[in-house]
């Protein structure tokens, strides 16, 4: 059962706290550092056409944040999105999507994620995504944010917001596209939208599994047997060839930074 409290605890925190846009920011980076990413189960559960937005919270609780297992962006956005109205945000479903690796846009409702509204600004709240990205929320505005060595900026292609990132060292590079609108679960019902089943099968992606978590200064993500990890803005990539080193990374991964711990991965 769906728990406040214990997800605060899991998250570090001791109390019920305010809805403001600093206790946002906390939530935000540590549910990134304790909570993974992880696409396994998602691929080997995938059975084709399904509303993927439509969560059991409750047993999607007792998965991932009492249970330590991870989640993709349905998963984790949706639990998180629970914590947030619970907690007194105005929160609303946002659908994105994705650049992939050879440059083209995703389906438009590949992504799920999040907004708040909050002191007449919009947020850009986004806990499920492998990475690297944002580790703390987003304002949508034209001004560049800057986190942890990364910047970060919306610009406007038509109908679509697409937010960039650029590292210490290299140039913009889209994350992913959206649409500035509200979406409902029911959105995900009809199969055009089902863009996950496309995802699956396409050959970017079939059979690859994606893991990440945040640190306390940037973040690793494991594409397959792929480290790129981000510290202050700098990216480093190299292949997992030993079986005993990729499984001690995806073991960590999957550990999350629980209470307390840095966030650190083996090297």
């Amino acid at each position: 059962m769906f728990e406040v409290e214990t997800y605060l605890r899991r998250l570090g925190f001791t109390e019920v706290p305010e809805p403001d846009a600093e206790t946002l920011r906390v939530l935000h980076k540590n549910h990134m550092m304790a909570l993974a990413y992880d696409s396994s189960d998602f691929i080997k559960s995938f059975t084709g056409f399904r509303n993927v937005v439509d969560i059991d919270v409750d047993a999607a609780f007792r998965a991932i944040v009492t249970g330590g297992a991870g989640g993709v962006c349905h998963d984790l956005s949706g639990l998180f999105r629970r914590l947030l109205t619970e907690l007194g945000y105005d929160v609303s479903i946002l659908a994105a999507s994705q650049r992939w690796p050879d440059g083209r846009f995703g389906p438009d409702f590949e992504h799920t994620f999040n907004r708040v509204r909050l002191d007449g600004e919009s947020w850009l709240v986004d806990v499920g995504f492998a990475g690297p990205s944002y580790l703390e929320p987003l304002r949508v505005t034209d001004e560049v944010q800057e986190q942890y060595g990364c910047a970060y900026r919306l610009r406007t292609d038509g109908t679509y917001h697409v937010l960039e990132r650029k590292a210490a060292a290299g140039d913009w590079r889209s994350v992913y596209r959206f649409e500035l609108t509200d979406r409902a679960v029911s959105d995900w019902d009809s199969p055009r939208d089902t863009a996950v089943e496309r995802i699956v099968k396409d050959s970017l992606f079939a059979g690859t599994v994606l893991r990440g978590r945040a640190t306390g200064n940037g973040q690793v993500v494991l594409t397959g047997r792929r480290l790129t990890r981000v510290e202050d803005g700098h990216e480093t990539t190299r292949m997992l060839i030993d079986k005993a080193e990729f499984d001690a990374v995806v073991k960590d991964i999957l550990a999350g930074s629980g209470n307390g711990r840095d966030g650190s991965v083996p090297r």
